[in-house]
């Protein structure tokens, strides 16, 4: 049975058009995917993220118990901080990519934190996570149907939160978030996104929600579906669970080698591979390609070099920001500098394809970590 947002009703109201996305019936656009897209990366848009799944967890040696899980070293984090990392399977391959919200240790020790994790993917992270962590120590609560979930960016999107909200939004960094009220009702907010613009995650009950969401309206933050987060996404060359990384993806391979912290921090599930990995270096890598003219390489087209198939597209589209094509593809290893030319298959024909620095775009308006 696919699932729908609390925010179903008044989503449908702006007549967005939807589509099945890992469970869910998710809105794909509003006024246009090109129309949205600019407006998260001039001025502000907002987007429905309620489908991913939300996990909290509290309780003693949290943070030690989930060392064992992850690559990143989760010990570095201060109480209101947060971790971009992934969940690893034996073979070091990326079961999620996911972001563990710190949210600190009480006077009788117990610490607690949020995990974020994607949508098509929460029933598979909670059954991992629950057979690797102490039960005993740590309880674990499902949030994901229960809480609405919105994400508002672009350069203007933390000066129009900060109307309903009564906490000093500039003060919080990049990867921060805390406990606040919005709208006079319980929130959390966090500094993150997956726009490459600065902006805010939010977290609230379902009637607070529709009531932001309707506030945000009337205050000239533009509606944004899964299309223009794709493209967003893509500019600032972030990775799409499914398609850039799965589970036979290994994070040095996809380029997220700074997620890795074997210098500082004990064993985890996967080490062996990566440690390997470091050691002899990696066989592919993903890499970004540029296309010339406005042949898009989609997902899936494969990638050439010399005539001969060396790879497949993972992620592609025309970039709005940038007016050319771009794309994200898996190649091997010594194929894999910046300028080297290889081919894409688009239907039949093969065009020329640049391997280019990522990201493919850099806003200037994100705050520093």
């Amino acid at each position: 049975m696919i699932a729908r947002s609390p925010l179903f009703s008044v989503i449908q109201e702006l007549q967005a058009r939807f589509t099945s996305f890992g469970g869910w019936e998710m809105p794909l656009q509003f006024s246009g995917i090109t129309v949205e897209h600019q407006a998260v990366r001039n001025a502000a848009g907002m987007f429905d993220i309620s489908h991913m799944g939300k996990f909290i967890l509290e309780g003693k040696n949290l943070i030690s118990q989930l060392q064992r899980l992850v690559p990143s070293d989760l010990s570095r984090l201060q109480p209101n901080q947060a971790q971009y990392t992934v969940l690893l399977n034996p073979q070091a391959g990326i079961i999620d990519d996911i972001i563990f919200y710190y949210q600190g240790e009480d006077n009788t020790g117990v610490q607690k934190g949020f995990i974020i994790v994607n949508a098509a993917t929460t029933a598979k992270d909670k059954v991992w996570l629950l057979e690797h962590l102490d039960t005993k120590q740590v309880e674990f609560q499902d949030l994901s149907t229960q809480k609405v979930l919105l994400a508002v960016q672009g350069p203007k999107a933390t000066e129009i939160l900060q109307k309903f909200v009564d906490r000093d939004l500039t003060s919080i960094k990049a990867f921060g978030h805390l406990d606040t009220t919005l709208l006079g009702k319980p929130a959390f907010l966090a500094r993150t996104g997956y726009t490459g613009e600065d902006g805010f995650e939010v977290m609230v009950e379902p009637t607070v929600g529709i009531e932001l969401w309707q506030n945000l309206i009337a205050a000239g933050v533009v509606p944004c579906g899964l299309g223009a987060r794709d493209t967003l996404r893509l500019e600032a060359a972030m990775a799409l669970y499914g398609q850039d990384i799965d589970d036979t993806t290994t994070p040095l391979e996809a380029g997220l080698s700074w997620l890795v912290h074997l210098d500082t921090k004990g064993d985890f599930i996967g080490r062996e591979v990566l440690e390997q990995q470091k050691a002899t270096g990696v066989q592919r890598k993903l890499v970004g390609l540029q296309m010339q003219g406005r042949n898009i390489a989609r997902h899936g087209y494969p990638v050439l070099s010399a005539g001969q198939k060396v790879g497949e597209i993972t992620s592609g589209t025309l970039s709005p920001t940038l007016g050319y094509p771009i794309a994200l593809a898996y190649v091997p290893a010594e194929l894999a500098s910046v300028g080297n030319q290889l081919e894409v298959e688009i239907r039949g024909k093969i065009y020329p394809a640049t391997i280019v620095k990522r990201p493919f775009y850099r806003s200037t308006n994100r705050v520093g970590k």
